[in-house]
C-alpha cells in the first residue's frame, strides 16, 4: 500500500521532523506516515504523506488547534 493522500501543516523553526515525529508518536501511533527525509529551516510547511483518507482526516482533526512552531527568541 503506497501514501497516495497528503497534508501540509504550518511549522516553523529549526528541527521540524524530529518535533512532528515527537508530536506524531504521542498523539496519532497508529497512523503511518510518510515524511520528506529533511526539511529547510527556511520552510514554513510540511508536507505528510498518509495511506488513507481517514488518516488524514484523524490527522487533521488531532492537529486542531495545535501549535507546533517553535518560537525563537
Amino acid at each position: 500500500m503506497s501514501f497516495r493522500y497528503s497534508h501540509t501543516l504550518p511549522i516553523s523553526g529549526a528541527n521540524k521532523l524530529p518535533r512532528f515525529k515527537q508530536w506524531a508518536a504521542e498523539n496519532i501511533p497508529r497512523i503511518a506516515l510518510s515524511l520528506p527525509p529533511q526539511v529547510p529551516v527556511k520552510s514554513t510547511a510540511l508536507t505528510v504523506r498518509l495511506r488513507s483518507v481517514e488518516d488524514r482526516a484523524m490527522l487533521v482533526a488531532k492537529l486542531e488547534g495545535v501549535d507546533l512552531d517553535r518560537k525563537t527568541s
